[in-house]
């Protein structure tokens, strides 16, 4: 059912979602819907929360880093109504905890990861994280929507794969020394 609504937003836009419309979707009645969902709210919260397990999954070191990259992009390339959702939840709703409930391990991992390398820097992990998060959430529908419109999702997944890496190579961000 997730998945259904997810696309329903991506085609549609979240103001088209409703529980009848994602019964119709799906070809079941909305009693069917309501049992999972008891309101729009709740729908709508399940998807952002869907949403973003899908990009913290990126985050998880068992794949290379490229493709943990392509990941990403490719998540906010194909739902660009998600993305919307997630970065007005970001701006107008407070903690990004519960947004992104792997915020603190993310945060932390950075702080251990350049107190490791003896950063003379002194960079601030926090900030890091949300360069890092920007960068890789938003840098890729801007540059499709407004850069490059008519390129080919897969032609800016890997473009943004070479420069990301290459930006993050030097840090050793994907703990690949």
């Amino acid at each position: 059912m997730i998945e259904t609504a997810v696309k329903l937003i991506s085609d549609k836009g979240v103001e088209a979602v409703s529980i009848a419309a994602l019964a119709r979707a799906m070809a079941v009645n909305r009693t069917t819907v309501y049992y999972h969902f008891d309101s729009r709210e709740k729908l709508i919260e399940e998807v952002k929360a869907w949403s973003s397990q899908q990009l913290a999954s990126a985050f998880e070191p068992v794949k290379p880093p490229q493709d943990r990259a392509e990941h990403i992009f490719r998540f906010v390339l194909e739902n660009p109504e998600l993305l919307r959702m997630w970065v007005d939840d970001a701006l107008n709703d407070g903690d990004i905890r519960r947004l992104y409930p792997h915020w603190d391990k993310m945060v932390e991992g950075m702080r251990e990861k350049f107190s490791l390398e003896g950063d003379p820097d002194g960079i601030d992990p926090e900030v890091f994280s949300i360069n890092l998060l920007t960068m890789a959430f938003i840098g890729p529908s801007i540059f499709k929507s407004s850069v490059c419109p008519d390129a080919d999702n897969e032609l800016v997944i890997q473009r943004f794969r070479k420069e990301t890496m290459r930006m993050l190579e030097n840090r050793s961000f994907f703990g690949e020394e």
